[in-house]
């Protein structure tokens, strides 16, 4: 050991016992989902047995979705009881999505703000289209998703049960034929679903994703929704947490997508996920864990450790130069210290990932595959230098045609 430590042996033991907190909190929400699956224990919350369901609204925002806005009608509409409604709002079109939805069986209103786009204004705007009649319940579903079955009305009982924010279990898939790249950023997003599971099983809130999303009427009438945020769910299920109603999920509700085919389109969608997230974390993290621990919230402190977790490439690609300087110090210094910590951190952390994928992903990556995820890891190093000086702060639609990446 050193005889004086040097301000880049504290800088690094401060790096690597900081980067060790979000692989904490990430290994023991996989773990508790995996652990919750191989006791075969319950995935779907009980359910009460109420005399009638609770009636239904589900706001669909689209935006130039004329491709495929008809086959999400129809997985809507396909469970709707008498008195539902499944409103579009065509927000901004400049194609034939109004038409086609209408000609669906949707009813569509038409909202033209050219200053004022983006997901969260044309939800805003279909709220306040509801409340001339209002809902007992809200569902939100993207105009390019379908829906699992029975998901519509376990939402709506769940959202009655707990008078809270209810989150379905969101999937996105690659196309066929999609290549390996793709495959990988599937799993990454399983083990985003995984987390979120893990979270369930331990009483514990989720984050809310965009889409299978079902509010109390009194909740999403008085929500802060206009807005053109990147990622206008997570900080909406933030804001809802905090004023005491934190998001639960419904893991049997399960709502599905699939990747764009472009490579711009799917390098848009990461960016804007993955910026998006950390300009949530920057701005709301330390208020809200704040605002938690004053308050002596548990639910808002486990949604902030939760939201404080960043993509695992990112995780990977900060414990590499973590450990990449410490093994450079522990070689001209004798300081092991943070080499130790950041490598047992790492190697947490890969365990955790290998559990998601026994438990979870088998179907979408072998494990040969998966052994060359740190070639994809490396190729969102551009990404990530590319978002430090250009920051996308405009919601932006994934444009979902081209050639496959």
């Amino acid at each position: 050991m050193p005889t004086a430590l040097t301000l880049l042996d504290v800088l690094l033991i401060g790096a690597a016992a900081l980067l060790s907190l979000p692989v904490l909190v990430l290994s023991v929400e996989i773990f508790s989902a995996c652990g919750a699956r191989w006791l075969r224990s319950a995935t779907s919350p009980s359910l009460p047995d109420p005399a009638r369901r609770p009636s239904v609204a589900v706001l669909v925002p689209a935006h130039n979705e004329v491709d495929g806005i008809a086959a999400t009608i129809q997985s809507i509409r396909a469970q709707l009881v008498e008195g539902d409604r499944c409103v579009v709002i065509a927000d901004n079109c400049t194609d034939e999505t109004a038409r086609v939805a209408g000609a669906a069986g949707a009813s569509v209103v038409e909202r033209a703000d050219a200053a004022r786009r983006g997901k969260g204004f044309a939800l805003d705007y279909g709220v306040r289209h509801l409340a001339a009649e209002p809902p007992e319940v809200v569902v939100v579903i993207d105009a390019d998703c379908t829906l699992g079955p029975n998901a519509i009305d376990l939402l709506a009982r769940r959202c009655v049960e707990t008078a809270r924010p209810v989150q379905g279990s969101n999937v996105m898939r690659s196309p066929p034929g999609a290549p390996l790249k793709t495959r990988i950023a599937e799993f990454a997003f399983v083990i985003r679903t995984v987390r979120a599971r893990g979270c369930f099983h331990l009483g514990l809130p989720c984050q809310l994703t965009g889409t299978g999303m079902a509010f109390p009427w009194p909740l999403i009438r008085d929500a802060s929704l206009a807005s053109a945020h990147i990622v206008e769910d997570l900080r909406l299920g933030l804001e809802l947490a905090a004023d005491g109603s934190p998001p639960t999920l419904c893991p049997g509700a399960t709502v599905m997508s699939v990747f764009p085919l472009g490579a711009a389109a799917f390098l848009s969608q990461r960016v804007r996920w993955e910026q998006g997230h950390f300009g949530v974390i920057a701005e709301l993290g330390p208020r809200l864990l704040w605002q938690a621990i004053r308050r002596g919230q548990l639910p808002l402190a486990a949604m902030v450790a939760d939201l404080c977790v960043p993509p695992v490439a990112a995780l990977v690609l900060a414990h590499c130069a973590v450990l990449a300087l410490s093994a450079l110090v522990a070689f001209t210094s004798g300081w092991i210290a943070p080499l130790v910590l950041a490598a047992s951190s790492l190697l947490l952390l890969l365990i955790s990932v290998a559990a998601a994928w026994s438990g979870f992903a088998r179907h979408v990556v072998t494990f040969r595959e998966l052994a060359t995820a740190p070639v994809y890891v490396a190729g969102k190093l551009p990404m990530y230098v590319r978002m430090m000086f250009k920051k996308q702060t405009e919601w932006v639609r994934t444009d979902r045609k081209g050639d496959v990446p």
